[in-house]
Formats: C-alpha cells, structure tokens, sequence
C-alpha cells in the first residue's frame, strides 16, 4: 500500500480550519491515514502486541480482515491480498487445518475469519481456504440451537443468544450459501436476526438488550424475559452490522430481505435518539448518558457510523442518515483520536472486553459495563473505524455516479419461490445481468423497487426502467399500472428524470394501462407482434439500415423479434422504423427524456450470442444506450 507523509497530511486534515473543495478527496486521504497507521502499528499480523493470547484465531482479526478486503474492492491494491494471505496463513496449514481452532468448542466468534478465507479462495482458487472454510460451515451445521432454532452464542454459554454472534456467524454464513449456491440456508440467516430481536427488543426505548437466556437461568436474566438488564452500545453495533453485512448476499428477489430492512430501519432510527448533542455519538451504556460514569464508547459509535452510511449507499435508509453518519465520524476524530510522534492515528475510548456470565462471572449490570477497561485502538473499535472510512468515500464516490432503478412490481413473474424474467440477478436467458454489468461498467449503480413508485422513493433516482408489465397469464394477481403511478412517473420525468420502457409483443405484456401512462409522452404501444422469427432464422429479427444515431455508433447489425410497434404524437418521435413501423422511440418532457421500445430487447439470451450468431451487436447498442443516457443525466444535473 502506497506510504504517504503521514504528519503533513494529519496536520492538513485535521486543522479546524482545513478545507477541501472535492469532500471526495479529503475522506480519500483520512481513508489512507487510518489504515497507514494500522500497518505501521501491525505491519505483519494481527494481535496484541501485549497480549500473548491473541495469537490465536479469532473475531477481532476477522473483522481488520474484512476492512482490507474491502478496502481491496476499491483500490486493487495487491499489497492488501498479501497482507490478508500472510495474516491467514500464519493459522492455516498446508491440509487446509486451522491452528489454535477447536471446532468442539461451538464458538461462534470463532466464524468470522472465514469471510476472508472465502475471498482468499475466490481470488487464488487455493483450496487450502476453501477447506477452512468448510470446517467452519460444518461447525454451524452442527452448532448447538435453542428450541426455535437459534445458535447458542458458545457451547459454554448454552441456551444463549447474543447480539453479538449475528455479526460473528451470519455474514460468513450468507457469503458462503451465496458461492455455494445454497438457497436454502437463507431463512436458517434471517431467522437468527429475528429470532434475537423479538427475544430482545425493548417497546419503550427501541433498544435490544445484550442477551437472551431462553433457560431463564442465569443471574443476568429477567426471570420472565430471559432478557439482559441493559443496553449495552458495542452489542447493538455487532447485531447492526451483522444485518447490513449480510444483506450484500441475499438476492434482491428473496422474499425476506424487507423483514430485515425493516428491522434495520427500526434499531438505527432508535439509536438517533440517543446521539449525544454535543459529540454526536452513543455512550457505551447507550440509554444512560447522564448516569455517573458513562462514558462515550468509540467503538459502539464507529459501529452506527459504518451501519448508517452503508444503509444509505445501499438504499436502506433515506440520505439524513448519512449527513448524521459524517457528523459523527468528523466528531470522533476531532474529540477521541490522538496524533502520535510518528503522525499515526490512535483512537480512544474503545471498551476492551463486555459480556455476560462466566468467571469471574459478568451481571450485565451498569456498573459492570462501565467498569470494563479501555484500550486506545482496540481491533473492536479500529475495524468499525476502518470500515466507517470506507463508506464515507463510496458515499461520496456514488454521489457522482448515475443510479439506475428497475422495476420488480408491475414485472413480478415467480419461479420456484422467488422472482426471474428481466431482473438483475437472473443469469439464466431470460435475465438482465449483463444489462446490469454494462450499466456498473460505465461507472453506474444498480437499484431494484418492489414495491409501486412515489415521489419519495424515485427522487435519488437518475433512470427508472419498467419492463413487460405482467398479464394474468403470467402473475396471478397482476401490479397494474394506475392514476397514481401515472401522476408520479410524470412528474418525476419532468423534473429530470430518465424513464426506459421495455415492453414485448401481443399476449406478452400489459398494454392497457401501460397506454395510459406512456401516452402521457406521446407514445402508444399497438399490442402487435412484428418482426416474428421462425426458429433459428435469425435474420427475420435482424435490423441492418440503422440510422445516424448515438444509439447505434459503429453499430452494424442488431435483433428484435416479436415487437410491439408504436404510434407516436408530438412530442414523441421516432429512433428506428422499418417498413413505417416505428421500433424505438424517444420523448422530451419537461427536464427528463423517455426512452420506449416494444421489446425486452436487452435480455441475456440477446446480449453475448448465447443463441445469435456473432455479427449481431445488441451488446454494443447496450453499452451506446447507457452511454448516450448517462450524458442526458449529466445534462440535466448541470
């Protein structure tokens, strides 16, 4: 990783009076002074160099692992894979075994290294991390659970869940079903988020406490409840970023993601209540900031931050969130981060160690969680620390890039309980991945909406795609388009937004209320099918006299079959027309621009030849599409 005047920087970056015009640049350079620090402090591994049992496989370097691998995803850098390589490899030998692991013990902190042993296994096909890998799934397919299901925190600790282990165990969990293409494990996840939130949740505060004993036997429990007697910060963090963790790998079609969206939305929308004013961050017991001895916890804190600019870049949480996410990361480094002599960062105020139960046995009490010791740079306050400076960037990284929302609700087919046909995640011929790749190529980011459009939920929105409404043959109960729809989409399109319909053929999609708004811009879709290919006669859907358009820039050749033709009026005019039928047309309304075609038209099955031969070149006019609408959004914002 590239070294950089560490002392020239911090003194520019952390004036009072710095100012940086480009606020991208500015968190670039806190970015990097935050890890360079790490690896002056830990050039070679991850451990305390004060502590001796630290030199064991464990969570907290799990956690510095994924702040590097996502650090990676961004730069490339390949000093960071060496680094994780080294990292792992003092642990894992050359069987794929792992040093100081004990898989009998059913340690769920013992889980997450595992995501980097994933990412290592993907990046070098090193069969060694894919074996440490399956040695820890094995430990939660056999993991002690509750009578509902749930994973027992540590086999020490039967009968117990804790807000902790959904960060130590799930996102592992996730990331490994979504490489093995395990669907099924899917719910087994979100059943552990909501197994511990409806055990912990409290209605008064919209807080969750630490733990929950279903045996109601310990000292710490609520002898009704089961529940731990408080609110503890770091734990409530853990469970926060376990949820937004995991997210990244349940697909957009899977049916229970929104019940831990919601979930999600709910705990952070709580935690805003109890920022302090004057720090803007959370004490380490989170509902007693006035209570003799509390004090602020930085690690509880860089958890919200990291949790909430994530929630934002993701589309979790509405845009305030993040504003709350950069005051609060600007606080912690005006008030708990030292300097030292060689310009390195250190942070303060990071509990050590919290828990419950055990010996010395720990009661939950307030007393005992503001006893614990602190440790300047604890990995469990320096990871979130990390991570938090990370999505800083990409949030002001995705500020500049165009963002892309395609309907899930009007097209809603179902296929083996989850939703295929003109979607980002569909690989298969009927998909659009590689739509979506050629969008995330040209620097855009992909969104899906399951849900009818508003104002608010379009507004952050630069394109909005619709593509073959269903019919009654192919949903059971149909998303039509209606008066309000029709009301927000236009609105939203004169005030700049860019709206692509993708429709299909006669007996393929929705026409009648399609009409209705379409015709708002001048375009009516004729419910025809032209263009009709009799099996593997292929230029009866070619179109080779293209005309002189961005669209179709060093474009020869390219295929539509089955096409609803279109009638245009003012102020709608026509892109491409054969034999006088109008194809593709396009539409000025007020600030924004419509784009219609009478066919899916970018479909997977007609985008890399897996069926055309090669001369035809849907994927070129694809990328000239996506090209030629990014300029029109960069007009319009101007």
């Amino acid at each position: 990783m590239k070294r950089i005047n560490l002392i020239v920087i911090c003194f520019l970056v952390f004036l009072s009076n710095y100012v940086l015009s480009n606020e991208k640049e500015k968190y670039l350079k806190i970015r990097e002074i935050i890890f360079n620090s790490f690896l002056k402090r830990n050039p070679d591994s991850i451990y305390y160099k004060d502590e001796e049992k630290s030199k064991k496989w464990n969570y907290e370097q799990g956690l510095i692992l994924e702040a590097f691998h996502q650090l990676w995803i961004d730069t490339k850098d390949e000093s960071i894979i060496n680094y994780i390589k080294k990292n792992l490899d003092y642990y894992i030998d050359s069987a794929g075994n792992i040093r100081t692991y004990k898989l009998a013990d059913f340690n769920l902190d013992n889980i997450v290294p595992g995501r980097a042993c994933l990412f290592m296994y993907d990046i070098t096909q090193d069969k060694r991390y894919k074996i440490a890998a399956d040695t820890l799934r094995k430990q939660l397919k056999y993991q002690p659970r509750t009578n509902e299901g749930g994973f027992w925190h540590k086999k020490i600790y039967p009968y117990q869940m804790w807000l902790d282990g959904l960060y130590m165990a799930e996102p592992f969990y996730a990331y490994y079903s979504k490489m093995n293409n395990d669907t099924t494990a899917y719910d087994d996840i979100v059943n552990q988020f909501v197994f511990i939130y409806n055990h912990t949740y409290d209605e008064k505060t919209g807080l969750l406490y630490h733990g929950w004993d279903e045996s109601k036997t310990q000292k710490w429990a609520h002898p009704e409840k089961g529940t731990s007697p408080n609110f503890w910060g770091r734990a409530i963090g853990w469970y926060l970023m376990g949820i937004v963790d995991v997210l990244d790998f349940l697909p957009e079609t899977y049916s229970r993601r929104e019940e831990l969206i919601t979930i999600f939305k709910n705990v952070t929308t709580s935690l805003v209540k109890y920022r302090d004013k004057k720090y803007k961050l959370w004490y380490q017991v989170v509902n007693y900031a006035d209570k003799k001895g509390n004090y602020i916890e930085t690690s509880a804190s860089a958890m919200y931050i990291y949790a909430f600019i994530k929630g934002v870049n993701k589309g979790y949480l509405k845009n305030n969130f993040a504003k709350l996410a950069i005051e609060s990361f600007e606080s912690m480094i005006k008030y708990f981060t030292q300097n030292d002599k060689n310009g390195n960062i250190n942070l303060l105020n990071v509990c050590q160690v919290s828990g419950l139960g055990g010996n010395p046995y720990r009661d939950g009490s307030y007393e005992y969680y503001i006893s614990e010791p602190k440790r300047i740079n604890d990995f469990k306050g320096y990871g979130p620390f990390m991570l938090s400076s990370i999505e800083i960037v990409r949030y002001f990284d995705n500020k500049e890039k165009i963002k892309v929302l395609l309907d899930y609700y009007f097209n809603h087919e179902i296929k083996n309980g989850k939703q295929y046909h003109y979607t980002w995640e569909d690989t298969t011929n009927s998909g659009f991945s590689q739509f979506g790749d050629i969008i995330k190529n040209n620097n855009g980011l992909i969104f899906s909406l399951k849900t009818a459009p508003t104002i608010e939920n379009l507004k952050n929105y630069n394109i909005y795609i619709i593509v073959d409404p269903d019919t009654e043959k192919e949903t059971d109960n149909p998303n039509y388009i209606d008066d309000q729809t029709i009301k927000v989409i236009t609105k939203w399109v004169k005030e700049g937004g860019i709206f692509l319909v993708f429709a299909n053929d006669s007996g393929n999609s929705e026409f009648n209320n399609l009409n209705k708004l379409t015709s708002k811009f001048g375009i009516i879709f004729n419910g025809d099918s032209k263009n009709r290919v009799a099996g593997k006669d292929y230029e009866m859907g070619a179109f080779t006299n293209l005309p002189n358009h961005d669209i179709f820039t060093n474009v020869k050749k390219i295929f539509l079959k089955e096409i609803s033709t279109l009638t245009l009026k003012k102020p709608a005019k026509p892109i491409l027309v054969k034999n006088t039928n109008v194809i593709i047309a396009i539409a000025k309304y007020g600030k924004g621009l419509v784009f219609a075609v009478g066919d899916p038209w970018f479909y997977n099955e007609y985008m890399d030849c897996r069926r055309l031969p090669e001369e035809y070149e849907n994927k070129k006019a694809a990328d000239n599409l996506i090209k030629y609408l990014f300029n029109k959004c960069k007009q319009i914002k101007k």
